[in-house]
């Protein structure tokens, strides 16, 4: 942010009274103060050959763990190198959002051939050119199923927090109600969602894996939304839909996924890639861009950009999203990386995913104080028990160069992807039993 403040102080102090600020710390007051850096403790008059050099000697001081059982919305997965080729053209690296969309024919057909495997992912008949992330998307989709009639939107409690947070934000800006159901031994219980429905509601939103990684009675709690004439919402981990049956086939209206599973790196928290698909009487509230095929006047095969009916440019007094950016890179990643999966690469990192995390639960239990805290079949994640306080035990682990689950009260949310190896699930429960 520093390059962008006035850079004499006469300047920064014209700034500061426009605004009605006292002093630039106070620009940052929402930001917490521990993190914060400052200044960097760099002696002034440096070469840039030095200054490199103590840059990189302090990074020396990051950890970077060989072994990562951390998931809960991002993954450490294997990403085809070819992602990476494709990605670093320069044709793609520099785009940016085409004004004149059908002279960028290159882009369109990247964002054409994302929307075709994602409604094949997903089951839906139409996806956008993506969103910002998962619980952008997610509160977005909930909002796009209400009309004059109906606002409310039912959430489930086994859904990821920060997502819940995401969706009650924009919830709230819009003055829609949110009724939360409570999770009952970390599932959504269809009777209890379908105690919740009243006759204004809209949309339910579930998880599937949820929170706690573990299987939602996916089409019960469809059948409940639907029954009270309400739209349902889904939001998938891309990878499980390798194995699982795709929202579209149980029924649901619209499906939302974090992208960041699809060939994109952890990045220290993005950017990642919100991916958004829905049934056809559903289209022309999709949020973002929709590009099509057709032919131009010779012949030959082209591309659209066919519809953006709801962003702020378009339609501004009607428009319910203010999206007026796609995340085009993040979604040429995902069309890469699925197109080198394909549906038997895909099915086989969903395989992987699974059996290895069922036989790390297993691993843990021999540990001792390790055991499952819910009932039922999960995916790649799993709660459990820990003997010690989590705190203590990730930092007892960090210190070892393992990556700990994560902390849910006195709970660990472990995880597993297909890149976790047997022999670093095995050290781990030796580590375990040396740090106990």
């Amino acid at each position: 942010m520093g390059s962008y403040l006035p850079s004499t102080p006469e300047e920064r102090a014209a700034m500061l009274a426009e605004i009605g600020c006292d002093s630039i710390d106070e620009l940052y007051r929402n930001v917490p103060q521990d993190v914060r850096c400052g200044e960097l403790d760099i002696p002034s008059g440096l070469s840039e050959m030095e200054v490199l050099s103590e840059l990189e000697r302090m990074a020396g001081k990051n950890t970077v763990f060989r072994s990562v059982f951390r998931g809960a919305g991002a993954y450490q997965r294997y990403i085809p190198a070819l992602v990476k080729t494709v990605t670093s053209n320069e044709a793609f690296l520099t785009a940016y959002t085409p004004y004149q969309a059908e002279i960028s024919q290159g882009v369109l057909q990247s964002i054409f051939e994302y929307q075709t495997m994602v409604c094949e992912l997903t089951g839906m008949d139409v996806s956008n050119a993506s969103l910002y992330d998962g619980a952008s998307a997610a509160a977005e989709a909930v909002l796009m199923c209400g009309d004059r009639k109906r606002t409310g939107v039912v959430v489930s409690g086994a859904l990821h927090p920060e997502v819940l947070e995401t969706v009650l934000t924009y919830c709230a800006a819009h003055d829609v109600m949110v009724t939360l159901v409570p999770a009952v031994d970390g599932h959504t219980r269809p009777e209890d969602l379908a105690a919740c429905l009243e006759g204004t509601t809209a949309a339910v939103l579930f998880q599937q894996p949820n929170f706690f990684g573990l299987l939602e009675d996916a089409p019960a709690l469809i059948e409940a939304a639907h029954a009270a004439g309400a739209k349902a919402v889904v939001s998938a981990d891309p990878i499980s839909l390798g194995l699982l049956a795709t929202p579209g086939e149980l029924g649901a209206d619209v499906c939302v996924c974090e992208g960041q599973s699809l060939g994109l790196p952890l990045s220290f928290g993005g950017p990642y890639l919100g991916m958004i698909a829905c049934k056809k009487p559903l289209m022309r509230k999709l949020p973002g861009r929709i590009v099509g095929q057709t032919q131009d006047d010779a012949g030959n095969r082209a591309f659209v950009l066919t519809l953006q009916a709801r962003e702020q440019h378009i339609r501004r007094e009607k428009a319910s999203s203010n999206v007026c950016s796609n995340q085009a890179l993040c979604a040429l990643a995902a069309g890469v990386y699925l197109a080198c999966m394909g549906p038997r690469g895909m099915r086989q990192a969903a395989s992987l995913s699974l059996s290895k995390a069922h036989y790390l639960a297993e691993r843990l239990r021999e540990v001792g104080g390790f055991d499952l805290v819910f009932e039922g079949e999960f995916f790649n994640e799993f709660l459990t028990t820990c003997p010690i306080d989590p705190e203590e035990l990730e930092r007892r682990l960090a210190e070892r160069g393992i990556l700990c689950g994560v902390p849910v009260g006195e709970h660990v949310l472990w995880c597993t992807t297909e890149v976790t190896t047997k022999a670093q699930i095995d050290e781990l429960a030796q580590t375990l039993r040396e740090v106990l």
